[in-house]
């Protein structure tokens, strides 16, 4: 599961899965075996089968592992695979949904985690649970790693922007032809590599979509490596951290920093204000888990600090306090659980040797920074990066909302924070508070989990429809009712719970619009949300 936090679950390989009795489904439009005579103007439909309900098999289980109620609840539906080949180098596989009954007339485009190559079959099968027509796409290739992108700049368009915006469209003409009607609305929620995803959609064809959801957004993709591969550096050889140490230093922030926002409840409500100097950590005598040496204080200054240029200027953010510890946490997206084996080591290494550099063989070591960062620019800049802070015209019709947790290791959650100021500079304090919302999650880690109130409807394969605890659910009510969210409510269950039906709720906290963050009442259950208020 590494690999795969860039959001989404990753399948290993694809099987496709229907009862072999299921009637030919029929939309208002045409029967669903006919949708094979559809025309595409970048690729042909492979395939087109009627899928009885509860009978779809997920790709990636394992033996002997049950199917998920998740896929026992969805109804019947008609399965579109059509492959689109824009350039001779491409081959983007895309899957449409198509719920055979009760339609809600709208799109639901789902992104990738990761370097994608996968199919997010669990984000359909909620889609078309709630009724929706949804579409998701490999974006070009069928493998986690990126070792696909060497010596095929097509195939690194197609995964950049390309794939994305092709399968929305593609996937609406087949929505039409199924149901006679075009979707009313169309929206696209995903998470990391997804949230950069949401936001290319919103730069370069703001009309695809009528509302976005960008959480924990890859989108400064050049500066965020750039910066993982200075760590790459700095972690290698006597700076690095073993996980031993971690839980000391976790221990450390949240004593001198928890109790801050008036709750010691092992969260911090906003990092930006703990001020922690890990020079205290630095070893007396004796080296052990409880202390780090000289080179290990560098790296641990470093992890907080960010990545600067040689002239000082901040090239990414970095880490906040409060994020060391867990199973999402520097363990497995920083310092790895042994020297050079992390998340970042996996995302950085790919892209730089098969992307930037073009070599297979690359190695980080002994790499300028600022000289990498220019040539990731120059190779990938425009085709990777979704940093352009004019968003009016997207903005002119439709909404975003952003996410982002404060626990996020991965990805620092002040990039959020820059680039959301960013687009408010841009396109001014009444089109923002028409239509855009940032909400900062205290507590979470990479697109969720974490110690804090972090479920909120998020999780594509877990809808609510309740836009008071689902930001989806909001998302849908601002864009179709004019109703801008305000607080959305977080849910922390018992993790002895999970995976039950009906599991018991640990805490509840409101997730407030930014610049506002919850603040206890100083009265009341500190663990429900109702004895906080935004401020």
């Amino acid at each position: 599961m590494r690999f795969r936090s860039f959001l989404v679950i990753l399948p290993a390989v694809f099987l496709f899965a229907t009862s072999a009795f299921a009637a030919d489904t029929v939309g208002p439009g045409r029967s669903c075996s006919s949708l094979k005579n559809v025309t595409l103007s970048d690729g042909k439909i492979a395939a087109t089968e009627s899928v009885a309900a509860g009978t779809f098999i997920p790709p990636n289980l394992k033996p002997g592992e049950k199917v998920p109620a998740l896929y026992k609840n969805v109804p019947v539906f008609c399965r579109v695979r059509a492959t689109l080949t824009p350039t001779a180098d491409s081959e983007i596989k895309v899957e449409v949904w198509l719920p055979a009954k009760g339609w809600n007339g709208r799109f639901r485009g789902l992104g990738n985690g990761g370097f994608a190559g996968y199919i997010a079959y669990s984000g359909l099968a909620a889609a078309v649970t709630q009724g929706y027509a949804a579409a998701s796409t490999d974006t070009g290739h069928s493998t986690e790693g990126a070792q696909w992108a060497l010596g095929h700049p097509e195939k690194v368009i197609d995964y950049g922007y390309r794939a994305v915006h092709l399968m929305t469209e593609d996937s609406k003409t087949i929505t039409k032809a199924f149901y006679g009607d075009a979707p009313k609305r169309s929206y696209f929620a995903s998470c990391s590599n997804g949230g950069r995803q949401a936001l290319m959609e919103a730069q370069r064809f703001p009309a695809d979509y009528d509302g976005i959801i960008a959480g924990a957004p890859a989108n400064a993709w050049a500066p965020m490596l750039t910066s993982g591969l200075k760590l790459l550096q700095v972690l290698d050889g006597p700076g690095y951290i073993p996980p031993a140490k971690i839980p000391a230093i976790s221990k450390a922030v949240l004593t001198k920093c928890d109790a801050l926002d008036g709750v010691a409840d092992g969260v911090l409500n906003d990092p930006r204000e703990c001020h922690f100097d890990p020079s205290v950590f630095l070893c007396k005598d004796k080296e052990s888990d409880a202390c780090l040496t000289a080179p290990q204080v560098v790296s641990l200054k470093a992890i907080y600090a960010g990545t600067h240029d040689d002239t000082g200027k901040l090239i990414f953010p970095g880490a906040l306090p409060g994020a060391e510890e867990g199973r999402g946490g520097w363990a497995t997206w920083i310092t790895g659980s042994e020297e050079g084996k992390s998340s970042g080591t996996f995302f950085v290494t790919g892209y730089f040797a098969n992307m930037v550099y073009d070599d297979a063989n690359w190695s980080s070591k002994n790499v300028n920074i600022n000289d990498a960062l220019k040539l990731a620019y120059e190779k990938t800049g425009d085709l990777l990066d979704a940093m352009n802070p004019d968003l009016k015209p997207f903005l002119s019709h439709g909404k975003l909302i952003f996410y982002h947790g404060w626990n996020d290791p991965g990805i620092s959650p002040l990039n959020t924070v820059n680039y959301y100021n960013s687009v408010v500079e841009s396109v001014g304090n009444q089109t923002a508070d028409a239509s855009l919302r940032l909400y900062m999650v205290p507590g979470m880690q990479h697109c969720g989990g974490g110690p804090g109130a972090t479920v909120f409807g998020q999780d594509e394969a877990a809808p609510r429809n309740d836009p008071q605890h689902d930001i989806f659910a909001a998302l849908v009510h601002w864009t179709e009712d004019s109703s801008a969210p305000a607080n959305i409510i977080a849910t922390k269950y018992l993790e002895s719970e999970t995976g039950t039906a009906k599991p018991k709720i640990e805490m509840t906290r409101p997730l407030c619009p930014y610049p506002q963050s919850a603040s206890y009442a100083g009265s009341g259950n500190k663990k429900l949300a109702g004895s906080f208020t935004c401020k």
